[in-house]
């Protein structure tokens, strides 16, 4: 039916007139509704740059991360997101992009046993094929020094109680020097790829606290030295040396060898650390410099508002931020067994701080899955939206050696105090608030009084007082002990937050693999850090934990919206759904890249690389093919499948 342009211009009119009345009449029923005048509704209209989205738990929160709002902590999301991804599509995807990206990354052939490495770490459904670069940044220094004398260091550390031995030899581990729980766990992960591997002798800290500190001129040398020495010799062996001296004697091995090195150890018990770190940072960095003003330092690692940490990994490096926490941390300020060297040793530790030069494996815990320690299901059987709105820490008063006058200066005795709602009665800390003008964005609220939210929404508390001279008495009067809550109780809440003992915490997998969100302060670095990435997996917090309000606050919320009643304090709207997505993706990633497999894959690496590193022909050996003969273990159908 044919309708004439006049009626049609009446049809469009009378439809338009129509759907001004619908909106108009909405908008009324709107305010009447809500009660609000005209003006306080248009002063809350979302600015078009940060638009709110209605998130609310329980909702699909799958796909990229989108900012509701300005907050440092939504900003920084987003920006993880984004370093994330980047991770994800870098990685190889067969055999010769994994040989060719190592040749270019590291000048060198990869070692003898790459090849079977490789098929190993496949089958065990390996994430990221090329994520070891922590094995490479540990091993370089040592291509600067001469392989028998790494060796002989190696052979012989043990002498020392405060070192174990495991001593490999035609691919088995025949004997353990100075057995202990932590050598014992290890040599059954070995056993794992064992027949893989050429005769060695693994030197392992059994001390909590790392070992190696070179001072930072020697050690520019030494890798100045690795950088001369790379080559990709064509003609290189595809084996490891066989029959090399200066190795254990594992018939006589008791018997003082006719030459043995000096590791060079001397005990710093109870002595502030950044006396010997600051020796291997940068002469012009902040430990070892007063020419730049600390707010400056700390902007390289801190948001302005809030306190929010940018940057995890400077944020505990003692070169940058040590100076700050040396009176802060119990390591650093007293710690228990600290026994350096200034000497580069190949020495195995589970961890270290920045400037140490330890070759770091999987800690020991990790792989042993013990069950205080060890992640299970059936013990988080809450999902995040019957989970409390609170966050929990139980712990003993470990971290350093405290007395009377020094406790304060514990980080775990400072975690302690800080949510204690007693001791904050009268502080004021500061938060972030939402600026009342400009809707999305944020301004540091510097007057909020934390004692009654710490009350509502932090379950903080020692079960033990320990490691005191001459005893604790003079911690009696300062904390209550708390019954102990084991894993199931701690799943509970929302917030599991982490900080370090006289080391690194054994529990940071089991949080990451949980439910529940973990909230991480360290000065410690180990294995798997460049698997994990701030803000998208974990909460990272300062070690001088002056952001935790600003953290807790973000995700629980404080205050009532201007216009609603709020026209004092501060006020941050609810993010749970954020702390719901992280929760999510922490968990998510810990099943792919800190599995038990994860921990024997990196390992197999590591051992492979250090026989390489002892081996009188090491600038001579290393696997010299394409990657080509994997091209059907790889799926390839393209010969050219290869990065350029």
């Amino acid at each position: 039916m044919n309708i004439s342009k006049p009626r049609k211009r009446v049809l469009f009119l009378l439809i338009t007139t129509c759907a001004i009345f619908a909106v108009v009449a909405n908008f009324f029923v709107f305010l009447d509704v809500t009660g609000a005048d005209i003006g306080s509704q248009f002063s809350r209209l979302p600015v078009p740059a940060l638009l709110r989205k209605p998130w609310r738990s329980g909702e699909n929160l799958e796909g990229p991360y989108e900012p509701r709002d300005a907050h440092p902590i939504s900003l920084l999301m987003a920006e993880a997101d984004k370093a994330w991804a980047m991770y994800e599509n870098g990685r190889s995807t067969t055999f010769r992009q994994t040989v060719s990206k190592y040749r270019s990354k590291y000048g060198r052939h990869p070692p003898p046993g790459f090849d079977e490495w490789y098929r190993f770490a496949r089958k065990k459904n390996v994430h990221n094929i090329d994520d070891f670069e922590q094995i490479i940044d540990d091993l370089r220094p040592f291509w600067a020094i001469e392989p028998k004398v790494l060796r002989n260091l190696a052979a012989n550390m043990w002498r020392d109680n405060s070192v174990s031995g495991i001593h490999i030899r035609k691919h088995k581990v025949v004997k353990v020097t100075n057995e202990g729980w932590r050598a014992e766990t290890l040599t059954t992960l070995i056993e794992k790829f064992v027949k893989y591997l050429p005769d060695m002798d693994i030197a392992m800290n059994r001390l909590d606290q790392p070992r190696v500190v070179v001072p930072w001129e020697d050690m520019q040398a030494h890798l100045k030295k690795e950088v001369e020495t790379r080559q990709m010799p064509p003609e290189a062996s595809q084996t490891f040396t066989t029959e090399l001296d200066e190795l254990l004697n594992i018939t006589s091995f008791e018997e003082e060898p006719a030459h043995k090195e000096d590791p060079e150890w001397f005990a710093a018990h109870g002595k502030q650390y950044m006396e010997i770190a600051k020796l291997a940072c940068p002469p012009e960095s902040h430990a070892r410099s007063d020419d730049v003003p600390a707010a400056d330092v700390e902007a390289r690692y801190k948001n302005r508002l809030g306190g929010i940490i940018t940057n995890f990994n400077l944020s505990s490096d003692l070169c940058t931020a040590g100076p700050e926490i040396q009176d802060l941390h119990g390591f650093l300020y007293a710690g228990t067994s600290v026994v350096p060297t200034k000497r580069l040793v190949p020495i195995f530790a589970e961890c270290k701080v920045n400037v140490n030069n330890d070759i770091l494996f999987p800690a020991n815990m990790y792989w042993k899955h013990e069950e205080n320690y060890a992640y299970n299901e059936k013990q988080d059987h809450l999902d995040w939206e019957h989970k409390s709105d609170s966050m929990i820490w139980r712990g003993a008063t470990s971290g350093g050696t405290q007395t009377a006058d020094s406790w304060q200066k514990m980080h775990r005795q400072r975690l302690v105090k800080i949510v204690n709602s007693t001791e904050m009665a009268n502080q004021e800390v500061r938060i972030l608030t939402e600026q009342p003008e400009k809707q999305g964005e944020f301004e540091n609220f510097q007057q909020f009084h934390p004692s009654e939210f710490a009350a509502n929404h932090t379950d903080v508390g020692f079960t033990k007082k320990d490691f005191c001279i001459p005893d604790c008495s003079f911690l009696d009067d300062v904390f209550t002990l708390k019954p102990s809550a084991p894993f199931p109780e701690q799943f509970k809440q929302k917030f599991l937050v982490d900080v370090d003992g006289h080391s690194f915490s054994g529990r940071w997998h089991a949080f990451l693999e949980s439910k529940s969100l973990g909230i991480k302060a360290t000065i410690f670095r180990e294995w798997r850090d460049s698997r994990l990435f701030a803000w998208r997996h974990f909460v990272p917090m300062d070690n001088r934990y002056d952001d935790l309000y600003s953290i807790l606050t973000y995700f629980l919320g404080v205050g009532t919206p201007p216009g609603q009643g709020g026209n004092e304090g501060a006020y941050i709207m609810r993010h749970d759904a954020e702390g719901k997505r992280l929760a999510n993706q922490g968990r998510e990633w810990a099943k792919k890249v800190l599995r038990r497999d994860d921990i024997e894959i990196y390992m197999f690496r590591l051992l492979l690389e250090y026989g390489r590193i002892m081996d009188d022909n090491r600038d001579r050996i290393g696997y010299t093919g394409d990657g080509s003969e994997l091209d059907k273990y790889d799926g390839v159908s393209r010969p050219d499948d290869v990065v350029h």
